[in-house]
């Protein structure tokens, strides 16, 4: 084929619809994939964040988007026989050292901490990576703290929560994601 400007654009034009069909494609076969390993991903935190609550519904089914300082969270409610006994809260923070952090939290209905999941983040590996092994150690665990009795802030400033080391900004946006659970937790609390 002679190099002329009208076979380059043919060329490219062809290369590239096939190049859209190819991705458009891959995109349909693995969207739906991707969605049923998020809803399991979902479930399994559902289930790691209220570990001694007994509940017999599907919070799944049941969740409701509550929206807490211009953000919006998702409240996950476990029910035992219709009466709310926890709540399981996707909550995040764009703050964190390389952007998002989405963690879901569990909440007894009194505002106890049951448990959490880190469900996405991008930090640095070693160190604010560490959210899940940091935030369980004894020393310096969230799981039984009062949301709201307990001053959820890194202890560098003034609150009762020591900062994984080397990592204070993730520490700052995996706490502020806390509180905004925390508060979607107990407006979706008030309404029940």
């Amino acid at each position: 084929m002679k190099s002329s400007l009208v076979n380059m654009v043919l060329s490219l034009g062809t290369i590239t619809v096939i190049a859209a069909a190819a991705l458009a494609g891959v995109y349909t076969a693995t969207k739906e994939p991707i969605e049923q390993a998020k809803i399991e991903k979902q479930k399994a935190a559902i289930g790691q964040v209220l570990p001694d609550i007994q509940f017999n519904n599907n919070p799944a089914e049941e969740a409701a988007e509550i929206t807490v300082d211009g953000e919006t969270v998702t409240v996950f409610p476990a029910r035992q026989d219709g009466e709310l006994v926890g709540m399981a809260v996707e909550s995040h923070d764009n703050n964190g050292f390389s952007g998002l952090i989405t963690v879901m939290y569990g909440f007894s209905p009194a505002g106890d901490i049951t448990g959490f999941a880190v469900m996405q983040h991008a930090e640095t590996p070693g160190l604010g990576s560490k959210m899940d092994e940091w935030f369980n150690n004894p020393a310096h665990t969230i799981v039984g703290l009062n949301a709201a009795t307990s001053n959820l802030t890194v202890s560098k400033d003034g609150g009762d929560v020591d900062a994984i080391t080397a990592a204070t900004i993730s520490s700052r946006a995996f706490l502020r994601a806390l509180t905004l659970a925390n508060q979607a937790s107990q407006q979706f609390a008030t309404c029940q």
